[in-house]
């Protein structure tokens, strides 16, 4: 779908980057993903982050929409820990129901602070995240920036949006 290119020496611990703790609040569309089991069928995708009475406490609802925007509406509450508090605030722990825990970087954060790149310890599962649908134009960089830090986007994929 995308001419970028992978980057040729992927690191298999990918470095975190410093981020405020206002990023653990409100709503990130889940703009692109690695396809799973778990997202199957899901579109229009959504974390709504809100920090937790305890320091470093992060409350998470992931929800998508199953078949099409406007579908059948699906969430799951996990509970979020930040797991470098106080350094780059950008590693987070969340326990979902039945056992499930993904753990999660903070790679990248654009400078207006309006979309970022994460990706598990391994860099096997990526997503990009924005607060709002970008156009085709910023989709290309968001892409590109995710090549650039090592992950080979042609795994990607890009499920339908509403423009919430």
């Amino acid at each position: 779908m995308y001419s970028c290119s992978p980057a040729s020496s992927a690191s298999t611990e990918p470095r975190s980057i410093a981020i405020g703790m206002d990023h653990y609040q409100g709503t990130w569309l889940e703009i692109g993903r690695r396809p799973m089991w778990l997202t199957d069928g899901c579109v229009a995708g959504y974390s709504t982050y809100k920090l937790g009475k305890t320091p470093g406490e992060v409350k998470v609802e992931d929800g998508c929409y199953v078949g099409r925007p406007g579908g059948r509406l699906k969430t799951v509450e996990g509970d979020g820990r930040i797991l470098d508090l106080g350094r780059n605030n950008a590693e987070m722990r969340v326990r979902y129901p039945f056992f499930i825990t993904f753990n999660y970087r903070v790679l990248y954060k654009s400078p207006d602070r309006t979309w970022f790149v994460s990706a598990g310890p391994k860099m096997k599962n990526l997503w990009i995240y924005a607060r709002t649908v970008p156009s085709k134009a910023k989709l290309k960089l968001m892409v590109r920036k995710a090549s650039e830090l090592g992950y080979d986007v042609q795994r990607l994929e890009f499920p339908a949006q509403s423009g919430r």
